[in-house]
């Protein structure tokens, strides 16, 4: 029973810590990843994963956040 429990609450963890973005919107490039510096454009946030992340599972967005999944690509 303990080792059941211990299998499921370390899948529910798992499930949790996921986001919509960080599994969904593909590679993450290195522009998403290096915040800009001074006098440079900020980075445009993908409003689908944003507010997916609102309604579903509010920490996701944290995650999509630190690891720049939540930022678009760099547009050309």
């Amino acid at each position: 029973m303990k080792k059941a429990l211990k299998f499921l609450s370390i899948g529910l963890l798992i499930v949790s810590m996921s986001s919509c973005a960080t599994i969904f919107g593909g590679p993450v490039t290195e522009y998403q990843r290096t915040k800009p510096g001074p006098g440079e454009p900020q980075r445009k946030v993908r409003a689908g994963a944003l507010i997916a992340d609102i309604i579903l599972f509010w920490p996701g967005a944290i995650v999509d956040f630190a690891t720049g999944a939540i930022y678009k690509p760099e547009g050309k």
